[in-house]
């Protein structure tokens, strides 16, 4: 397979890096300093399960060669303008999996795509930019659940999977894919939520017994809202999610708090303010999840405003 990512951040460097180790052929869509970085070094991975630099063909979208899969991993407001672009780089049979947080990103692609390519995808992944083309990996391997969307699983879906398990990603074709995508929701939006409005880490969001509490509050909401949807989330999601706090490093935190303590837009609109949202319309009340966002609003909206051009003459 020639496999098409998008994007070279956390998730997308992570996959396309490991692919391109393992042998397969990587179009990594990219721009900027990202894409002359790796044009010149290769994709710099910096990982628990090595070091090196992969060589991928690397570019912009109109000059990259068709792919018979393509893995969507830009931020979640950024799906919308990617899914109605990529469309010249997919060969006749070819399959787009969207890797965001969140529940929208599946829709999104499907409507700009046909519902006939678009399957679901989660990547869970401790991983992040250092630097333009260069990633560093934390943690476990990366491990993938793919899934029916608006279509039948069928045999290219079963294609990726092979091919990314053959690069050390972990991968699964899950039979119930969107409990499996409102799973990641109920911890990442509260896991990074939580987190972004206490300023801590894991540690320490485990630890305070207050902040516990709310994280676990947060758990239960998103828990409640999947119910109202007719989502069947397994009885123990939110133990497990609290469990999964209690093995991450003291100082793991969400790329929702990170990019908001760096000053960049967020995907807080896409996680608590979807949970909130949602509530509301299956009549679902998410108060925690609607303070996370009500809070964490000015700070995205500040990230987002256009900066004024300093001139050479300003003072």
């Amino acid at each position: 397979m020639r496999i098409g990512v998008v994007g070279p951040g956390g998730v997308g460097g992570i996959v396309a890096g490991l692919l391109a180790r393992a042998g397969h052929d990587v179009a990594l869509v990219a721009r900027g300093a990202a894409l002359d970085a790796v044009r010149a070094r290769g994709l710099r991975i910096d990982s628990s399960l090595g070091e090196f630099d992969a060589r991928v063909d690397a570019g912009p979208i109109e000059a990259l060669a068709p792919v018979d899969a393509l893995l969507v991993a830009v931020k979640t407001w950024q799906v919308p303008d990617v899914a109605a672009t990529v469309g010249r780089m997919l060969a006749p049979r070819a399959i787009v999996v969207p890797l965001q947080n969140g529940v929208d990103a599946p829709d999104q692609c499907a409507e700009a795509l046909g519902a006939d390519r678009v399957f679901g995808g989660i990547c869970h992944v401790l991983s992040w930019i250092v630097e333009p083309g260069a990633i560093k990996h934390v943690g476990e391997a990366p491990h993938v659940t793919l899934g029916a969307w608006k279509t039948p699983a069928d045999e290219r879906l079963e294609a990726l999977k092979v091919a990314l398990e053959s690069a050390g990603v972990g991968c699964r074709v899950s039979r119930d894919f969107p409990a499996a995508l409102w799973d990641k929701l109920l911890f990442i939006s509260s896991f990074g939520g939580v987190g972004a409005i206490a300023r801590a880490g894991a540690g320490a969001l485990r630890t305070v017994p207050e902040t516990r509490r709310l994280l676990v509050g947060a758990f239960e909401e998103v828990r409640d809202v999947a119910t109202a949807k007719g989502v069947a989330l397994r009885p123990d999601a939110v133990s497990r999610a609290l469990g999964m706090i209690d093995t991450l490093p003291e100082d793991a935190i969400a790329s929702l708090q990170r990019d908001i303590v760096a000053g960049r837009p967020s995907e807080i609109d896409s996680l608590s303010g979807a949970v909130a949202r949602i509530g509301e319309q299956v009549g679902a009340r998410a108060p925690i999840h609607t303070m996370i966002h009500a809070a964490l609003l000015p700070q995205d909206r500040a990230a987002r405003a256009p900066r004024p051009v300093k001139l050479a003459t300003d003072r």
